[in-house]
């Protein structure tokens, strides 16, 4: 039919749109330096002051949790179970997390109707900072976190305030190392954004 003709055009013109609107992953040498990733990115850098002056949630921890759950990759999915179908059909994927903070899809869902934030996507940097924030700010105040806890407030965010509260990541020894290694790099990005000549420090005291 004619109007499936005219139609094809514009979805296709509007898919590959959404699919440029996915920025490039950084490299992995902008990925060890907050300064170089951000003075390349400076809406990324705009975005994440915002979400810490909206949710106190710091810059480097914001960039500590989207390098960990998807190395900067705006539309990054968790790996597929086995093949069905005699190996002829992908499985699913393992669990619904997708985009920069890798949020599942409760989680996201809940974000938006807390914050009435309907058009969020997850592909969205700025949206995914936000999300951050959020669940900072959210948890950290109920389970009663400082600030600059970095690793306990990665434990959260992996197991949600009740998972952490009894205390499900005591028994995830790899779960407590990646915490870890989560807290350092969110010190390390602190630093490295505090001492970078193209960017504006600008230190957020107080949680909440």
């Amino acid at each position: 039919m004619i109007w499936k003709r005219l139609l094809a055009p514009v979805l296709a013109a509007a898919l590959a749109s959404a699919c440029a609107s996915v920025a490039p992953t950084p490299s992995n040498t902008e990925i060890a330096d907050a300064c170089a990733l951000l003075q390349r990115n400076k809406d990324w850098h705009e975005a994440l002051r915002e979400t810490a002056r909206n949710w106190g949630a710091p810059m480097g921890f914001q960039l500590a949790v989207i390098k960990q759950e998807s190395s900067f990759t705006g539309d990054a999915r968790p790996p597929r179970g086995e093949n069905e179908w005699f190996g002829l059909v992908q499985g699913d994927h393992i669990s619904s997390a997708f985009g920069y903070s890798q949020a599942l899809d409760g989680a996201w869902k809940m974000y938006q109707e807390k914050t009435g934030k309907w058009n969020a996507s997850r592909t969205s940097f700025r949206d995914a900072s936000d999300f951050i924030g959020w669940y900072y700010n959210t948890n950290g105040q109920r389970v009663g976190l400082d600030q600059y806890a970095y690793r306990e407030h990665y434990l959260v965010y992996h197991e949600g305030a009740t998972g952490y509260m009894k205390g499900t990541w005591k028994a995830k020894a790899w779960l407590v190392d990646v915490a870890g290694r989560v807290a350092s790099q969110a010190a390390r990005y602190e630093s490295q954004i505090s001492n970078c000549p193209g960017l504006k420090p600008q230190k957020f005291l107080g949680l909440f």
